[in-house]
């Protein structure tokens, strides 16, 4: 037997705010009235949307629309860029790439460096590409980046977070993706 269920408030706000947020990350800042001709809102309701979005940190005003012509200048309201960060980490054999952009996918940091090979003296590659990813996190002031992806040649085992399945691989790649997630907190 099923059973009837409805949208509570909550549940329909939930979605509204999806909507309005998949809006602002897409279209980048829009005033209220965009806002209601984006998600068919009324405007009570949008103006109640842009107060809780506001209010958990996700959206703020950014600016002003309409300078120019007559009247009160719009406001714009737009994400929270520095409200979560994702790091992409490149590993190859000889150097590692890391960008790391904010929550409206603006690039905010860049850096490719060579890493140290396995000869005594010269540190350790995996621990060398460990730094250079929690360098660029102080840069731009991040401790723990909200998502972390890796690119490097091979597979990783999704039991153990091993890389594996080419013969030419460096050993300090074999386990990166585990120390990663350890080092991030994810």
């Amino acid at each position: 037997m099923t059973r009837e269920r409805t949208a509570t408030p909550r549940t329909a706000g939930a979605i509204n705010d999806r909507i309005a947020l998949e809006l602002l990350a897409d279209r980048g800042p829009l005033t209220a009235g965009q806002l209601k001709e984006g998600t068919g809102l009324s405007r009570p309701s949008v103006s109640d949307l842009l107060e809780r979005l506001g209010k958990r940190g996700l959206v703020t005003v950014v600016g002003e629309s309409g300078a120019g012509s007559r009247g009160p200048n719009a406001r714009l309201y737009g994400l929270v860029a520095d409200r979560a960060h994702v790091v992409a980490l490149d590993a190859r054999t000889d150097h590692i790439a890391v960008a790391v952009a904010d929550l409206t996918g603006r690039t905010v940091h860049r850096a490719d460096h060579p890493v140290p090979g396995d000869a005594p003296g010269t540190g350790k590659p995996g621990d060398a590409a460990l730094a250079v990813v929690e360098g660029a996190l102080r840069t731009v002031g991040v401790t723990v980046p909200h998502t972390v992806v890796m690119g490097a040649p091979g597979l990783v085992d999704p039991a153990t977070g091993a890389l594996g399945g080419l013969l030419a691989l460096p050993a300090w790649h074999r386990d990166l993706a585990r120390r990663l997630r350890e080092r991030s907190g994810r």
